[in-house]
């Protein structure tokens, strides 16, 4: 059995001028995907746009932009929903990048 983790570096850009850079409560780091270990895909990223409610709870994910495409898309989408960021009372929009390298 493979065991591989990911290390995944958070870029927080906002992509609303109307609200300042969301507070990240909780980040919670995605899981090297299977297939990327099967493929030997030892690195690859995610872009991705997040919709933060007025209490802070992540209600939705988009991914923009993955490389390689399609690869590390659901584990970035995964642990993005279980982020939390600090409630503004208003919904916000940022984007995330997510960066995936093998720890092997």
């Amino acid at each position: 059995m493979f065991v591989r983790s990911a290390v995944a570096l958070a870029l927080i850009a906002a992509a609303s001028l109307a609200h300042a850079d969301a507070k990240v409560l909780k980040k919670v780091a995605p899981e090297y995907p299977s297939e990327a270990v099967k493929k030997n895909i030892a690195s690859g990223s995610v872009r991705a746009k997040i919709a933060i409610a007025g209490d802070g709870k992540v209600s939705n994910v988009e991914v923009v932009e993955a490389e390689p495409k399609r690869v590390f898309d659901r584990a970035a989408v995964d642990a993005l929903s279980q982020w939390k960021f600090e409630g503004t009372g208003a919904p916000q929009t940022h984007e995330v990048k997510l960066v995936f390298k093998s720890e092997d």
